[in-house]
């Protein structure tokens, strides 16, 4: 494997999450207008219990498959890499069926538990509908992901990042004409069109599977010269062995995978109730909902994508170079996975915050509630920095065998979610929740850094050196922003419209980006990071 391995994986997979992100992103927009916030509401709760059950069916297999293949093929016995996909998939297969099953038939419990008997506008029946909808996904979307995972043990990050872009533009192009001809053609309820916008995961699943056939069949060849070619003999181990060495892999991967909806079940069961009991306005409720759990939500993911790619690439190499006690590369690795997480989303977090009206302006409704939403954005913005990292961490914790460790610091930050949520939101209303999901995934990434110094003896210190100078050009990007933007605020402002705001965060973000990435170049920070020359023609620094 080359030295440059991890970053063109890395490179290729964030580019492929990012591209499939920001069109989740962009898709929001005319949905936003076709629905409005009572359809976000309804949209994001059915989708919650479903992200859910994708990780319980899957049990965190497709990453822990990923693992287990990169480990296996490091000692060259590529057949029990073979047998154990074999095997995986044919699991996938049945607890897909029985988490469709469950979570079909139980869509009404679910209902009930988020929508209370007082509750005005979206009813237990409008969720139970959509939540029957979007299960079928689970029938396809399991067995999938073991492909993908098997591939990426291979260091073949290609399958991964192609199926899920297909399976994001399918998705979205159903999505949306789908709603559009229920609502405009039609005639019909925004519950039928929600309906039809949850069952589009179905359709982006078999496209996507579609792919993942096509790669299977070209490939196979390849794949099998390794079985051909292997030298040592194969690991006798038994079925349960197999899958007992698999679980303790894939344990931790399903409550990794499951932070971001845990902490939004959360929300889902008592956002509405608490505020309720507060004399909320519904209509400000549901606004403030479908903020924090799909439209607003939607917006942070962006930054938080870059971290996905990382820790889905990262993980095989980090696996590798554990495996092979190779501790230098190991903490070069590490420290590359945290900086680049730093050195991208924390500029990006800090400008969200500060043109947070500007930004939702730009893409939503421009009403009564902007200032609202606008609010509710800039305190979630900083949230995205905290996920990302948690995903890194964890991700990081797993391939250094501290899987335990990852389950108990998400369910340290989901008790501490749990008990000062409804106190937060009684202080500080719709924002309270908000605040008490970035105190939370704090702690998680607090406790994992620390797991990972004590349990390799990983030094922080130049994590935290760099991060600092980070967080100091970040200050300095804040600042040309925010001139930037009291300039702009004798001429236009995030109440004038659409174009106005697009002019805003295109002025605005153009020279505080110059000015973050300029100070990154000339301190050296860049290639620091990145781990090469940045080389820059001199002309046009001379410009």
């Amino acid at each position: 494997m080359s030295k440059n391995t991890m970053i063109r994986g890395t490179v290729l997979l964030t580019a492929a999450t990012f591209i499939s992100k920001f069109l989740g992103m962009i898709y929001t927009i005319p949905f936003e207008n076709l629905v409005g916030a009572s359809g976000g509401k309804l949209y994001g709760l059915a989708y919650g219990p479903y992200t859910i059950f994708i990780s319980l069916s899957t049990v965190g297999i497709p990453l822990a498959v990923s693992k287990f293949v990169a480990k296996y093929n490091s000692l060259g016995d590529y057949q029990t890499s073979r047998r154990m996909y074999k095997l995986a998939f044919r699991l996938m297969i049945i607890t897909g069926f029985v988490s469709f099953a469950t979570l079909f038939a139980g869509a009404d419990l679910l209902a009930r538990i988020y929508i209370p008997e007082n509750s005005e506008g979206v009813t237990v029946a409008d969720v139970a509908m959509v939540i029957r909808m979007v299960s079928f996904a689970l029938l396809i979307i399991p067995p999938m992901s073991i492909t993908r995972g098997f591939f990426q043990g291979f260091q073949s990050m290609g399958p991964t990042a192609i199926s899920q872009v297909v399976e994001q533009v399918v998705r979205i192009a159903f999505l949306l004409v789908s709603v559009y001809l229920v609502i405009n053609v039609f005639g019909g309820t925004i519950t039928t069109a929600v309906g039809f916008a949850t069952f589009s995961a179905f359709i982006g699943a078999i496209a996507s599977a579609l792919v993942l056939i096509w790669y299977w069949k070209h490939r196979k060849k390849h794949l099998n010269v390794y079985l051909q070619q292997q030298e040592i003999q194969e690991t006798n181990l038994s079925t349960r062995e197999l899958f007992r060495e698999l679980l303790s892999y894939a344990g931790p991967f399903v409550f990794v995978g499951l932070a971001i909806p845990l902490y939004q079940q959360i929300d889902a069961i008592t956002f509405t109730r608490t505020l309720m009991n507060l004399d909320y306005d519904q209509a400000i409720i549901d606004q403030a909902f479908s903020n924090i759990n799909l439209y607003g939500h939607k917006l942070i993911m962006i930054p938080i994508t870059l971290a996905t790619g990382t820790s889905l690439a990262s993980l095989p190499t980090l696996t590798k170079s554990f495996v092979d006690r190779n501790y230098q590369l190991l903490f070069r690795q590490i420290n590359q996975s945290l900086q680049i997480i730093m050195l991208l989303i924390l500029p990006s977090v800090v400008g969200m915050s500060l043109l947070s009206n500007e930004i939702w302006g730009a893409f939503y409704s421009i009403n009564q509630y902007i200032d609202l939403n606008g609010q509710l954005l800039s305190w979630y913005a900083p949230v995205a920095l905290f996920f990302a990292l948690f995903t890194v961490t964890a991700s990081i914790l797993q391939g250094i065998n501290q899987q335990r460790f990852a389950i108990y610091s998400l369910l340290f930050g989901l008790i501490l979610k749990s008990v000062i949520n409804i106190p937060f939101m009684h202080w500080y209303g719709p924002k309270g929740a908000v605040i008490a999901t970035g105190l939370a995934s704090l702690a998680t990434v607090v406790a994992n850094l620390w797991c990972i110094k004590t349990a390799i003896q990983f030094s922080l210190k130049q994590l935290i050196k760099r991060s600092l100078l980070m967080a100091i050009f970040s200050s300095l990007m804040a600042i040309a922003v925010i001139a930037v933007k009291y300039l702009l605020g004798f001429y236009i402002t995030y109440y004038d419209g659409r174009m106005a705001n697009i002019v805003i965060l295109f002025l605005t973000v153009t020279v505080g980006a110059g000015v973050y990435l300029w100070f990154s170049y000339k301190s050296t920070l860049l290639e620091r990071v990145i781990g090469s020359k940045i080389r820059v023609p001199n002309r046009l620094i001379k410009k």
